[in-house]
């Protein structure tokens, strides 16, 4: 495992778990860069890691000269359970339960989540273990680069596949996202049927609730019950979940309480791991240039997946992606044939009002499919 730093100590340990970064980012642009005390303190928060020697794709010269240019952060989560509260039954600890890649578009008017299937089978190549011992690699399920090297070897396995180069690697865990939740004084979500999952002792009636910290995890780690497609429904879930968390954060009740502000930034900084060179104040620099994003230029989306043949139990990732990683490294728009059905974070601000009835009918079943209300 890669060598570990809080503060100015280094240690080895787990590293967590991590959903919807860009609402931390977006939060950070209400924290004036001159309050150089305050995001010290933030930034004493996040353990670090180095990642430098890690890269497969080589930075470019003329794009990191540049004022803005785009930006890929491979935002992670991990199910090692380490500390009260984090334990959710139902799922392994130890392996990376989310993988999304967050890009940004070199004018910062565009960002996208591009959500990878732990289950989708993949190449790893090869890495170094947490004993320094180099594990060569080969095919093996997508979340399990995690367990073999934490986030270098996730990150090494992402610039494999997409030979797209992270800029920046982030990592949360389960207690900060039920505190990010909590401090946001809950986040209003629809259930759309009955949820009794035994396995993680989840017990939902049908309706919208606005959703504290345990609720709201519990809600997003459903595999099964609410969805015939499972890891993907969930996934589904998860980005919807992000969008609501974003809506919910640059509310104007968020906005002007800066009780509420800093518990979120303190609860996602305690929680955050990053590589060395993406500190508190390069991210209130994003932050800023984040702004004025309109939230329907904030699009979760999953990559192109197909069935297994080996194994009905995993995915793999189709040839339609390279397309969608072309596009990405290109920094264009990924288009209606990727982004038609994206979740974005402005749904169910303006409605579905001006859709077509086959256009809601689609929808509606999509939603269905993935253990979601769709609410024209």
């Amino acid at each position: 495992m890669s060598e570990v730093r809080t503060g100015r100590r280094f240690f080895r340990r787990p590293h967590p778990w991590f959903r919807g970064i860009l609402i931390m980012l977006l939060s950070l642009s209400l924290v004036t860069l001159g309050v150089s005390g305050y995001l010290l303190y933030l930034q004493g928060n996040i353990t670090t890691i180095d990642t430098s020697n890690d890269h497969l794709v080589s930075e470019d010269p003329t794009e990191s000269a540049a004022p803005t240019h785009p930006m890929n952060v491979l935002v992670l989560g991990s199910d090692t359970r380490k500390g009260k509260g984090n334990h959710v039954a139902g799922s392994t600890p130890g392996l990376s339960d989310t993988a999304i890649i967050l890009h940004l578009s070199a004018d910062r008017t565009r960002a996208y989540g591009v959500s990878i299937p732990r289950d989708a089978m993949v190449e790893r190549p090869a890495c170094r273990t947490p004993g320094g011992r180099v594990n060569a690699g080969g095919l093996s399920m997508f979340n399990e680069a995690y367990v073999v090297g934490g986030p270098a070897c996730t990150m090494k396995t992402v610039e494999s596949i997409t030979h797209i180069r992270m800029e920046h690697v982030m990592v949360i865990d389960f207690n900060g996202f039920r505190h990010m939740v909590d401090a946001l004084n809950g986040v209003r979500m629809c259930v759309p049927m009955q949820v009794d999952d035994y396995v993680g002792n989840i017990h939902l009636k049908a309706g919208t609730y606005n959703m504290d910290g345990k609720t709201a995890l519990d809600y997003v780690r459903v595999r099964h019950n609410l969805s015939p497609n499972g890891d993907i429904g969930r996934m589904k879930r998860q980005q919807a979940f992000i969008a609501a968390m974003i809506k919910k954060l640059v509310s104007v009740d968020t906005l002007t309480n800066p009780i509420a502000l800093n518990s979120f930034l303190t609860a996602a900084t305690r929680s955050l791991t990053t590589d060395e060179n993406f500190n508190v104040t390069s991210m209130a620099v994003i932050a800023k240039q984040l702004k004025d994003i309109g939230l329907d230029k904030v699009q979760f989306i999953t990559v192109p997946f197909q069935a297994y043949a080996p194994d009905p139990n995993r995915l793999q990732i189709s040839a339609d992606a390279e397309l969608l990683w072309q596009r990405l490294k290109s920094d264009e728009p990924i288009g209606r044939r990727y982004g038609g059905e994206a979740v974005k974070a402005s749904d169910g601000v303006k409605g579905d009002k001006d859709a077509t009835a086959k256009q809601k009918a689609r929808r509606a079943a999509m939603a269905a499919a993935n253990g979601l209300c769709y609410q024209p």
